[in-house]
């Protein structure tokens, strides 16, 4: 199964989208373990969105682009992580495990855990 884990940062607080030394080489740590053990598909952090963001909304049948910073909204997806895993319960251990970086920083955060949908979950069977 896979599960990403998408973690969200208040997009009002640069100084949780600049972190330390110390936080880097933990991230790097748990990113490396996660990759060795075989769990990690994919991960990457993504950029504030005062930085080269846009977002392309439709309502109604009317196409609205908006480009960055996105005042309006307070928490944005930070970054995110792409885990091929057993079950929830794993999902879970590793987003409880990722969450502990931040704890360490002092730093508040939310991390959302969602299984991916699979060609099977979206086609009705025969």
């Amino acid at each position: 199964m896979r599960f990403m884990l998408m973690h969200k940062l208040d997009d009002t607080k640069p100084e949780l989208w600049n972190p330390d030394p110390a936080f880097i080489a933990r991230m790097g740590t748990f990113m490396a373990e996660a990759n060795q053990s075989g769990v990690l598909l994919a991960g990457e952090g993504l950029r504030p969105s005062s930085v080269d963001a846009g977002r392309i909304t439709v309502t109604d049948g009317k196409k609205t682009v908006t480009d960055g910073p996105f005042a309006e909204t307070k928490e944005l997806v930070a970054g995110f992580a792409l885990l091929q895993v057993r079950d929830k319960a794993e999902a879970m251990h590793w987003g409880q495990r990722f969450v502990d970086l931040f704890v360490e920083s002092g730093a508040e955060v939310e991390v959302e855990i969602r299984r991916v949908a699979e060609w099977e979950d979206l086609v009705p069977p025969a």
